[in-house]
């Protein structure tokens, strides 16, 4: 079992003992979309695999936060976005802006990229470093900007 898996297990099991229902709701609703993966594709998922999936989980929470926010819900997106802390509890540490501009400099240098045409190269690049450390859209919209 991955590392990431056994920690929001254990995070599940916690939240019981607390008897914190919203808490054990988002995560019971994590790990069964990790099992659901798991028996879909008849594999064990090791930590890359369940933090993609825990990031889906988050951009989803955020896109029905936004919808809740321009239809009128204020309430319903503050469980959403209370969902998404939650959830963020398990992803790694977030880069800071200076590291990411880094992270993007760099990525740029070694694709030899210019124009924006290049974009699918950098991001690339900059995938698997990202990985539940930053927001890849937010991102992508930096290496846009520097590639225009």
């Amino acid at each position: 079992m991955s590392e990431l898996k056994a920690t929001v297990i254990n995070a599940m099991k916690d939240a019981m003992r607390a008897q914190d229902k919203d808490r054990l709701g988002v995560i019971r609703m994590a790990t069964a979309a990790i099992k659901q993966i798991e028996v879909d594709e008849r594999i064990e998922l090791d930590d890359a695999r369940v933090l993609a999936t825990l990031e889906k989980l988050i951009k989803s929470r955020r896109e029905s936060a936004a919808a809740f926010e321009l239809g009128g819900r204020p309430e319903l997106a503050a469980k959403e976005n209370a969902e998404i802390l939650m959830l963020q509890v398990f992803l790694p540490e977030q880069l800071s802006e200076s590291e990411i501009d880094s992270l993007i400099s760099d990525a740029i240098a070694s694709t030899g990229a210019t124009t924006a045409r290049d974009m699918g190269k950098v991001m690339n690049e900059l995938r698997p470093k990202l990985a539940g450390r930053a927001d890849t859209g937010a991102v992508s919209q930096k290496v846009k900007s520097r590639l225009v």
